[in-house]
């Protein structure tokens, strides 16, 4: 998950800069962007999947909240919020923004817990699919949600082995990004630079401070499991957030988009090679529909 309002559907529950502008370079730049682009999105999905390595000790709440402390340090030694200075109009949003994207967080990681990490992410993919298939009237956006609840429905048909918790935590994880995005934008015109989504991390981790604590005196971590979740905040939270400031500097708005549209497919990639969470023909040709529906939206989009 963002709080970058992107041209298209970004892929992870991270907040992120929005005043970002994308553009165009040639040669060197644009290549280092491309490579950046794919480290980052490898660095984010390897990032959760490491994470549910320290699942069966410290369980998705607790892994979600020191990913939370992680992204609080680095959005706040980014973002230097000035907290004194806020007034109640730039605050609702802001309190708003952080209890979505704890809830984001926490969702999204108890999806990957009982549905893997592929079908979770993708399924948390639809949030942002939904608010940008819903700002447009244009035909090829209404074929572009036909493939893509065509998409969902062979994901959730029903099985003998289907978790319908777990799919509906990925639905509730795809309705909070889709909030968090319409937040980010409130907070974005309202709190100059950064400040906003280094405010909103600041005050989800301290909300989660008492989760953590708790977790720790029923559950005391291990040395393992405690670098697993700070890994994982670190390549899920930290590398992304400054990769997408210096590939936005190079790659046009468009092309990032599109490349973000992929991030379902190498959260599968990443969980059946990495976790041994392999997926059948028809959970990839679900994936492979919501992919192509945004990949298409976007391509024919003339902005």
């Amino acid at each position: 998950m963002r709080t970058r309002p992107a041209p298209a559907a970004p892929t992870r529950a991270t907040p992120q800069a929005t005043s970002a502008p994308g553009t165009s370079e040639p040669g060197g730049g644009r290549l280092a962007g491309v490579a950046t682009m794919v480290g980052s999105g490898l660095s984010n999905q390897t990032g959760a999947a490491i994470g549910s390595l320290a699942f069966p000790v410290l369980g998705p709440v607790g892994v979600v909240a020191v990913r939370q402390y992680v992204a609080a340090l680095v959005l706040i030694a980014v973002g230097r919020p000035r907290l004194r200075t806020f007034t109640w109009a730039q605050w609702w949003p802001v309190l708003l923004l952080a209890l979505v994207f704890g809830t984001m967080n926490l969702s999204l990681y108890s999806a990957i817990e009982r549905v893997g990490l592929g079908l979770a992410v993708t399924l948390e993919f639809l949030g942002p699919l939904t608010i940008a298939l819903a700002s447009s009237r244009r035909r090829v956006d209404v074929g572009c949600a036909v493939i893509a609840a065509a998409g969902v429905v062979t994901l959730m048909r029903p099985q003998p082995s289907t978790d319908y918790l777990g799919m509906a935590l990925g639905l509730l994880a795809a309705a909070c990004w889709a909030s968090y995005i319409l937040l980010n934008r409130t907070v974005g015109r309202r709190v100059p630079g950064a400040q906003g989504a280094a405010a909103a991390a600041g005050v989800s981790a301290v909300m989660f401070l008492p989760i953590g604590i708790a977790v720790a005196v029923r559950h005391p971590p291990t040395a393992g499991a405690v670098a697993c979740a700070v890994t994982a905040g670190v390549l899920s939270s930290a590398v992304p957030y400054l990769a997408d400031l210096f590939t936005l500097r190079h790659v046009p708005p468009r092309a990032f988009g599109l490349f973000m549209s992929v991030n379902p497919v190498l959260a599968a990639l990443v969980g059946q090679v990495g976790l041994g969470q392999g997926l059948g023909g028809p959970e990839w040709a679900g994936i492979g529909a919501i992919v192509a529906a945004n990949a298409l939206s976007i391509v024919t989009s003339r902005s």
